[in-house]
């Protein structure tokens, strides 16, 4: 009987979803194991391979500890909270809640097809009401919530109210961006407004205005993380800088706890090099600058200096257009320079603005804090990144690239005070000292004179928290006299209404059009807009929240997904605990783990959970690549340019790439015009420029994408050689952190791996294993085999198991081994890669349950002796002796061994070592 693959895998996937196999629940007799994927978004495109890389990676881990007595959850859901969904329901007027059905339906067909083993029971979606019911409720949470710095914990509002009614704010040390002092006396005579307002610069949810990134192309701002090369991840519009009222969160208060928890994840050095760069903390000094012209109330300005031991060296300072003094402390003649500057910076486009030095003179300065009576030119500029704090910057132009940039549009002075051994010059003040010596002393004396101190910073930004959209969680607050009111927690969730247009009004959300959108709190209810009297029945905020909001706890959901009383049971909570293992892109490395890890700190500081990070391990998969094609453009030109003519000298056009579809392309980078055209109508009048009378296209090996035009299909891969066939050639095609090229052509190699070990098990295409004791051969190959895939599962080195599984079938098949005492361990071995031929297999071997449910196979030590290898030992090249060592031996012990050998210490005497080259297995060759 033939291998048929679409038979044997139809039947396996119906009978795990028929048995609920991957069910999962709480069982304290078993250790538990929790492997969590980032959840995808559910495009129309729906999964391509590179999406399929990191499922089938934690699927082999899973069933591998399922087999080694762990109780493993697995679940899956969607962070279906997105912008192209919304996108498409600006073009099409389809409801994105009935897209996004549709697409998650066409997910969870492609990843059950490829027999990931899901706890589909577990299954959540962040647009479900069900889900966002409770992210609504940590909203109000964290709103209802300051950080005390002296515990590092987030507490109720309420505390810090009733520490405010007995004895005001004096001995309150929280983070804030209140300034001023008051006692209770002071407190109890405010009013309801006034309060409000001063609690609003306490809570770790707060509304100011702040300079935003604005994308018109997407009508709503976007996170720094959502946008490259000034412009937009999703769709690649312009973005801008615009100063709106948000919504922020105060994760910059979590800044040292983030990374002290870094030590506690188990990843690579590179993802904590990402997150201690996204966090960026920095020791330096602040110090308080008279200004030469004092502003009403405004006498000083507070900078931050990173290195204090330059301070001589300042020869400007700056302050960024959201400086609270940026429209007040330019002289009258300076006023309309600067006025006209903030207001182009309002609409000013991010790229453009970060690359072109601008700024404006404001005719003032502050006074250097050491020299007496030297003004230093006060300049307002957004060329700068600023610290959060100060919205300031001290330009060091003799030491700093952008400063010296500065310098040099402005005619500013440029003085150097290090020289090249990091000493100081040109300071009589520090003359001869080191940097480290200087950065003391300047400290000291700006601590005695009472101007400044040695202060610790962040490049942390607290996130903007609104985006002016519908398709999103509502923010569940109402505005009572202009001060934001949480909705009460009883009446949540807050349910997005229905409207007709989805297109943002004027920059604001389209909820803004939604007719039953106002709060009355005498009835607790929703009512129509046209009632609102400002007395009982009040607006409800009309942005919605971003979408890391959902995905910053949705694996605490998974422990708890069906409750209703609450987002999660406390006895789940401690058998669960946290994420064992956690698998995704090296993309959501700053900003989701980032979100996630705050989200979760906030959570353990208010009680309802246990555990300081989420996340024991994460491994980030390498990218899938694929080869696109591009073709060349002439801008403002209705003219195509072949590829080879990209760099003639008679060719003085600016050209654009643009991406087209493989299927216009023949093997030999040949455009197919006639094809392209016919596909795309807008291109029918544009000429093709030929060289020698073919059009040329470029290609490309990049990562996967819709947008290029390259992804691969893992449906059609399935169809045609079955999904075992598609899950090991994933695994094979290198390391799992590695990015590898995709290459259709070498599939057939795993192809006939499995034929072979099919025909394992067959003979003249019946069924054939006997029942005959295996030789000390056999069973040496088998636990030898069972030892190094166990090893290699550890070490997440799925494409070496693969490697070794080939070879076992290769050696079983030579020695035409069909001994049930080999093969049953082999399927069992194979099982976590190619899981539906496993379970026919074990069928066939007479077992009536899946395989997941029996024990992984243990080596025995008796038939895995280390074998000894005999090294030549050279001397360039020429051999001098032989040494005898264990194949087991590291390398390490082995160069250490022969260094410190006699022979090797006689033959090289006094010569040095340039290079000790050991070829395992073969030779060792020392070369001096």
């Amino acid at each position: 009987m033939d291998y048929n693959f679409r038979e044997i895998e139809k039947r396996w996937q119906l009978y795990w979803k028929k048995n609920q196999t991957f069910y999962v629940k709480e069982e304290n007799k078993k250790q538990k194991y929790y492997v969590l994927n980032m959840f995808p978004y559910p495009s129309g495109s729906g999964l391509h391979v590179g999406h399929c890389l990191g499922y089938i990676a934690s699927d082999i881990y899973t069933r591998y500890k399922r087999t080694k007595g762990y109780n493993v959850m697995n679940p899956i859901g969607f962070d279906s909270f997105g912008l192209p969904t919304e996108q498409y329901a600006i073009q099409t007027g389809k409801h994105p809640n009935d897209t996004t059905i549709e697409n998650s339906n066409k997910y969870i067909k492609q990843m059950n097809k490829i027999g990931i083993s899901f706890d589909w029971s577990r299954k959540l979606s962040t647009s479900d009401p069900d889900y966002y019911h409770w992210t609504q409720w940590m909203f109000i949470q964290i709103f209802n919530s300051w950080y005390d710095k002296n515990s590092e914990q987030a507490k109720s509002i309420n505390i810090l109210i009733e520490e405010f009614n007995k004895n005001g704010n004096y001995c309150i040390n929280a983070s804030s961006s209140y300034h001023g002092k008051f006692d209770s006396v002071k407190w109890n005579h405010l009013n309801t407004f006034e309060k409000e307002s001063i609690l609003l610069n306490y809570r770790l949810a707060f509304l100011c205005k702040n300079i935003v990134n604005w994308c018109p192309g997407l009508n709503t701002v976007l996170a720094n993380d959502e946008i490259k090369n000034g412009k937009s991840q999703r769709g690649g519009f312009p973005v801008y800088k615009k100063k709106m009222l948000q919504w922020h969160l105060r994760i910059s208060v979590y800044a040292e706890r983030l990374l002290k928890g870094l030590k506690f994840i188990d990843c690579s050095k590179s993802l904590k090099k990402s997150q201690m760069s996204w966090i960026g903390k920095s020791s330096g000094a602040s110090l308080l600058l008279e200004i030469a012209y004092p502003i009403p109330k405004i006498k000083e300005i507070e900078l931050f200096i990173s290195y204090p031991e330059m301070i001589f060296g300042m020869t400007f300072i700056v302050l960024s257009t959201n400086h609270p003094f940026s429209e007040k402390i330019s002289i009258f003649l300076y006023r309309k320079k600067v006025c006209r500057y903030l207001s182009k910076k309002e609409s000013s486009i991010l790229s453009e603005d970060v690359k072109n030095v601008s700024g404006v003179f404001t005719g003032n300065y502050v006074f250097h804090p050491f020299i007496i009576k030297k003004q230093i030119p006060i300049y307002i500029s957004d060329f700068f990144s600023v610290d959060d704090k100060t919205k300031s910057k001290i330009g060091i132009p003799g030491h700093e690239k952008k400063s010296k940039e500065f310098s040099e549009k402005f005619g500013l002075e440029i003085i150097t005070v290090l020289n090249n051994h990091e000493i100081c010059i040109n300071s009589d003040f520090l003359n001869g000292l080191s940097r480290k010596q200087a950065k003391e002393k300047i400290i000291k004396i700006l601590n005695n004179k009472k101007i400044g101190e040695k202060r610790i910073t962040y490049k942390i930004r607290d996130a903007i928290f609104s985006r002016q959209r519908y398709w999103g969680e509502p923010i569940p607050i109402y505005f009572k006299e202009k001060v934001p009111k949480n909705i009460p927690i009883d009446k949540l969730p807050i349910l997005l209404p229905q409207i007709d247009n989805y297109h943002p009004k004027n920059g604001k959300s389209p909820l803004t059009r939604a007719k039953n959108w106002a709060w009355d709190e005498k009835n607790m209810q929703i009512v129509p807009n046209n009632l609102i009297n400002h007395q009982f029945i009040f607006p409800i905020e009309t942005n919605t929240m971003p979408s890391w909001a959902g995905s910053s706890w949705y694996f605490l959901r998974y422990m708890d997904v069906h409750n209703p009383q609450f987002f999660l049971d406390k006895k789940k909570e401690t058998y669960w605990k946290n994420v064992n293992l956690y698998i995704g892109g090296s993309e959501h490395s700053t900003g989701h783990l980032i979100y996630a890890r705050f989200w979760h700190k906030f959570l353990k500081d208010r009680g309802w959970i246990t555990t300081e990070e989420p996340f024991q391990k994460i491994l980030n998969q390498g990218m899938i690549l694929s080869y696109s094609s591009t073709i060349l453009k002439v801008i403002g030109k209705k003219v195509f340019v072949s590829y080879g003519l990209k760099n003639k000298k008679n060719v003085n056009y600016s050209f654009q790439e643009m991406y087209v579809d493989l299927c216009f392309i023949t093997n030999n980078n040949e455009l197919d015009i006639e094809k392209f055209k016919q596909n795309n109508p807008e291109f029918l009048n544009y000429t093709f420029i030929l060289e020698s009378g073919i059009f040329f296209c470029n290609r490309k090996l990049e990562k996967m994408s819709k947008s290029k035009y390259n992804v691969i299909n893992p449906d059609n891969i399935c169809q045609e050689y079955g999904s075992d066939v598609f899950r090991l050639y994933e695994m094979f095609l290198g390391p799992i952190t590695q990015s590898k090229p995709w290459n259709n052509n070498n599939i057939n190699g795993i192809k006939n791996f499995i034929n072979r070990l099919w025909r394992l098990f067959h003979k003249n295409g019946k069924f054939k294993v006997t029942e005959t004791i295996p030789t000390f051969q056999e069973l040496k190959i088998l636990h030898y085999t069972i030892k190094k895939i166990q090893d290699k599962m550890e070490s997440f080195s799925w494409n070496t198991c693969i490697s070794t599984l080939m070879i076992i079938v290769n050696k079983l098949t030579m020695l035409k081994c069909n001994k049930k005492k080999i093969l049953e361990p082999i399927v069992q071995l194979i099982a976590p890669f190619s899981p539906h031929i496993a379970e026919e297999l074990w069928y066939k071997l007479g077992k009536r349950k899946s395989i997941i449910y029996y024990s992984f196979p243990v080596y025995d030590s008796i038939y895995i002796k280390n074998e000894e290898i005999t090294y030549p030992i050279m001397f360039n090249g020429k051999l001098k002796f032989t040494k005898t060592f264990c194949s087991s031996t590291p390398i390490e012990k082995i160069k250490n061994r022969i260094l410190s050998h006699p022979k090797t210490k006689f033959f090289l005497k006094e010569k040095m070592i340039k290079k000790l080259i050991i070829i395992p297995k073969k030779i060792i060759n020392i070369l001096y």
